[in-house]
């Protein structure tokens, strides 16, 4: 919508303004034929007449500059025809997801605390070499399975760059394309957003990363200590050797 504005009348009033002088300088009552004029009437009319010109013009000015305002007012509470919520959502939940796939020793405080009571404890002395054997198997697949784990979390990271770059593309140019203040806010506020999932894949990788360093180097600890246990009960005499007669060959007797 395009607002025109009327220009003010300055050379009519200074026209008006004119011919009031030449009325006032002519005669009252002044005749034309059988017509009486009187100049001072007519001259005061037309200073009547002006001065309403003068305030209608006004009026419209003042209706303009409100009707401006109200354009302006309404750019400005105008919603950005954009969201990227919707992805950022399905970015974290995908990084979450991955999280919870974590094999064996889950993200949980007191699975954790299970897990390292029972594998990664002190090691039985009661416990059969079988038992060891097994209890390092299942230590060794906790590392590995930590750091499969931790290499899915990356490729996950990685994977949600391409739609990062995309959304803040977009958004940049929401926000400089922005008509009003509403859209150039709201335009930064899905900026932030898209900073907080990019913080939150972040947290993400250092966190699958440091279990698996954290699984790794618990693994080394309970394996140095398995082996002192084994090496202790290999030193350890046992029952001594009782020989006997042992027959080569079948001699028939």
């Amino acid at each position: 919508m395009t607002i025109r504005h009327v220009r003010p009348r300055a050379v009519f009033i200074a026209s008006t303004m004119l011919a009031v002088s030449l009325m006032l300088a002519m005669p009252a009552h002044a005749q034309f034929g059988r017509i009486v004029f009187d100049p001072s009437n007519y001259a005061q009319n037309i200073l009547t007449a002006a001065r309403t010109l003068e305030q209608v013009n006004h009026q419209i000015t003042s209706l303009q500059n409100e009707a401006t305002m109200l354009m302006n007012q309404a750019r400005n509470l105008a919603s950005l025809p954009f969201s990227s919520l919707q992805q950022l959502q399905q970015n974290v939940q995908r990084t979450q997801q991955l999280l919870s796939q974590a094999q064996n020793i889950a993200f949980d405080v007191q699975r954790v605390d299970q897990a390292f009571q029972q594998q990664y404890g002190n090691v039985s002395m009661s416990a059969t070499d079988q038992q060891l054997v097994a209890g390092a198997r299942s230590r060794w697949e906790n590392t590995v399975g930590g750091l499969q784990d931790a290499m899915r979390v990356q490729a996950g990271v990685v994977g949600n760059i391409d739609t990062n770059r995309m959304q803040m593309s977009e958004l940049v140019g929401q926000s400089q394309n922005a008509t009003g203040a509403l859209q150039a806010t709201q335009a930064g506020n899905q900026l932030l957003a898209l900073q907080s999932q990019q913080l939150s894949d972040l947290v993400a990788v250092l966190a699958a990363n440091g279990r698996a360093g954290t699984l790794t180097e618990a693994e080394r600890a309970a394996a140095a200590q398995q082996g002192r246990e084994q090496r202790r009960r290999f030193l350890t005499p046992g029952s001594s050797y009782t020989p006997g007669n042992a027959r080569m060959f079948n001699t028939g007797n």
